[in-house]
């Protein structure tokens, strides 16, 4: 899924700029011109700074930037919410990749390419660890089904080599009953272990129009962790290396293996050296930062109004590279902080209260949505609704996330557009969607912030603040907060949410 226009303001006037209109009244909504690119790209540069190595939860980088961003819920005085001032404690699942990591084409006993971490391959981010040479070969899409007729480890030894599979799970079925197990390289990794491989190398589908290039991910998938097992993601060019001296390249095996829906499954001719220096904690601390705005209506600020992102990345491997995460998510912590700051420093008084939260370990699975759903620090029946901004930094327009589970929401926020931001599209989904979906799946209503064609540096070393498109990420932290004006102002009615 793929998520740029310039805009000028002006007081007196309303004006047309590559298309697009601003009303002149924009001046006169309370606190909306007070919202700053300054302010927003600063925390972004903050966040995505080398000091913070990619933040992930449970790290010293992730803790710091834990730290900075309740610090700046303390400044604009938001009152804590958490179990230790602004802190929500919880655990996750936390591996540390040291030095040394590599992969190497080994051919004849000797070395032939040294592939570069980052650029060539990365590992996942929960991979097991490991030092060894050992034969590849090559398993299709890594599955191990033949109660539906699919195997792509029968009549092939794997016992002590590293595997060679595809990344995804097919397209295509075996039949109309039949599903595939997990995708997740976890579960690939526990098929290959099951059968006797030692490593696990997974690679994109080359036959797709843009082939996902390698990135660094935590998400794995769910079962324990196998710390002797080496995982690693390779680049589509790596793999074909490994295949020279084979029949086929990556983009023939693909094809031949979708169009006759079976295994082809064999020896390669080369062998990998794999180095990986991995250090697993099954329940790191971790936190959510949580603040409170209290409301102003004597009844009405018993309801509230639940503003969020995720403020955890991917993190670093090996002290040689880190995924910044500028645009995901440093940009939507930025617009929760930049709101929260249009409300107090602005002098904005809404009747309903807002709870700003950043969540820990989005990139391992909603932990931090789904422990604040499930520890909610106040009664989740008085939470009227939920805002959740993700990768609002880099695109070419707004797109309102969940609006065919939260069309009231939804409708707010496209009201707003046409009367200020003009650049969301009609395009929306149900069933949450990132954070927000542990709340809808407790039947609040909720709506999700993102842009369009936002995507290119996707848990990649380029994900940079250079990267974002500045005017941009201003309107939709402008949008999401004309959004929370309208919500918390109290003529909105907590509606029910569509399944």
């Amino acid at each position: 899924m793929n998520h740029k226009i310039i805009a000028i303001y002006f007081l007196a006037l309303t004006v047309s700029v590559s298309g697009q209109t601003v009303d002149s009244d924009i001046h006169e909504v309370p606190g909306l011109s007070e919202i700053s690119i300054n302010n927003l790209m600063k925390t972004v540069e903050v966040l995505a700074s080398r000091e913070y190595a990619g933040r992930l939860s449970g790290s010293e980088g992730y803790n710091k930037a834990a730290k900075y961003m309740a610090s700046g819920f303390g400044k604009i005085g938001l009152k804590p919410l958490g179990d230790e001032s602004y802190f929500q404690n919880l655990k996750v699942e936390y591996n540390e990749i040291f030095s040394p990591v590599k992969l190497n084409l080994i051919e004849d006993g000797r070395l032939k390419t040294e592939y570069k971490l980052g650029k060539d391959f990365v590992c996942r981010d929960l991979t097991g660890s490991g030092h060894f040479t050992a034969q590849v070969v090559f398993c299709g899409y890594g599955l191990s089904q033949p109660e539906i007729g699919y195997d792509d480890y029968a009549g092939v030894d794997v016992k002590g080599k590293i595997v060679l599979v595809f990344k995804p799970n097919p397209k295509w079925r075996m039949n109309d009953s039949s599903n595939w197990v997990s995708p997740y390289p976890r579960e690939k990794a526990r098929t290959a272990a099951r059968h006797g491989a030692i490593g696990l190398l997974i690679v994109s589908l080359p036959n797709d129009p843009n082939p996902q290039k390698t990135i660094l991910s935590v998400l794995d998938g769910s079962g324990e962790q196998d710390a002797n097992f080496p995982q690693m993601h390779i680049d589509i060019p790596v793999a074909n290396d490994f295949l020279l001296g084979s029949e086929y390249s990556l983009k023939d095996l693909q094809t031949k293996i979708d169009s006759i829906k079976k295994p082809v499954s064999f020896k390669l001719n080369s062998n990998a050296e794999i180095a990986v220096n991995a250090h697993y904690t099954k329940q790191q601390p971790t936190m959510n930062i949580v603040g409170l705005l209290e409301g102003t209506d004597p009844v009405l600020k018993n309801e509230y109004l639940v503003v969020g992102a995720h403020l955890d990345h991917v993190g670093s491997q090996a002290g040689e590279i880190f995924a910044p995460g500028a645009n995901d998510n440093a940009s939507g912590s930025a617009a929760v902080l930049e709101i929260a700051n249009v409300f107090l420093e602005g002098k904005v008084k809404p009747k309903r209260s807002i709870i700003f939260v950043l969540f820990a370990s989005e990139e391992l699975g909603l932990i931090g949505a789904l422990h604040f759903v499930n520890h909610p620090p106040v009664a989740l029946e008085k939470i009227i609704g939920m805002i959740n901004l993700d990768c609002v930094g880099s695109g070419d327009s707004i797109q309102v996330g969940n609006g065919k589970s939260s069309p009231k929401l939804w409708n707010i926020a496209r009201q707003k557009d046409s009367s200020y931001t003009k650049m969301m599209v009609e395009t929306t989904w149900n069933g949450g969607g990132a954070d927000a979906g542990p709340f809808h799946d407790k039947k609040i209503p909720a709506i999700y912030f993102v842009t369009t064609n936002g995507y290119a540096h996707l848990h990649d070393i380029t994900d940079t603040p250079e990267t974002l498109n500045k005017p941009l990420f201003e309107k939709i932290t402008k949008l999401a907060y004309l959004t929370a004006l309208e919500i918390t102002d109290g003529k909105y009615e907590r509606e029910q949410v569509v399944k």
